[in-house]
């Protein structure tokens, strides 16, 4: 019944299925030698930083830097957070349920989203926090202080995300490398824009 099927069908389609058929089985065969021949290095996921614990490493390094001291890991109100501020009695946690029990139970909780960077961590906090809004104070991870990145755009520290945005436009005409301007100058115009737009209202 089968060739009966396989004697209508032209000719052409035939060859052309057939050649299809080893072509695969070539291509298979070649990554398969080839993966015998030349096998993948194991990965090393000891080395693998997922993005909680990027997250944690820059809100320590932002605590650090204005000064503020924390406890990681803490247990405030039978829940687990990240980060707590004794002297503040500030919890900071990832977790959303978590962080509307301990604003019921009456401590001051801070929730941070596994994207947010940790410098933008000074915005939340219920406190002032030196440089946050005034653009003195820390720098963020190497980078310039808030006033200064603000300052190096030409543009005030209330200044919007859509300012900042439009200001690094503007500067980037003059300092890009393919624009006659050099590395150098690019890369600190494009730290302060990163920096700026990070804090902008």
């Amino acid at each position: 019944m089968a060739l009966e099927w396989l004697e209508l069908l032209p000719p052409w389609l035939l060859a052309g299925a057939g050649m299809g058929v080893v072509l695969t089985l070539l291509v298979a065969g070649i990554f398969v030698v080839g993966d015998r021949l030349f096998p993948a290095p194991p990965t090393d996921r000891s080395r693998r930083i997922d993005g909680t614990d990027r997250r944690r490493a820059e809100i320590r390094q932002y605590l650090g830097a204005i000064g503020e001291r924390y406890v990681e890991d803490a247990t405030v109100h039978e829940e687990s957070v990240a980060f707590y501020l004794p002297e503040r009695d500030v919890a900071v946690t990832f977790d959303p349920q978590a962080y509307f029990r301990i604003e019921r139970a009456g401590t001051a909780a801070v929730l941070c989203e596994h994207e947010m960077p940790g410098s933008a961590l000074g915005r939340r906090l219920p406190f002032d926090v030196p440089g946050a809004g005034t653009g003195s104070g820390p720098t963020t991870a190497g980078g310039p202080s808030v006033g200064a990145a603000f300052s190096h755009l030409g543009l005030q520290p209330t200044a919007d995300a859509d300012e900042v945005r439009a200001a690094y436009r503007r500067r980037v005409k003059d300092v890009h490398p393919d624009q006659g301007g050099d590395s150098e100058s690019f890369r600190r115009l494009r730290e302060a824009y990163d920096t700026a737009k990070e804090h902008a209202d």
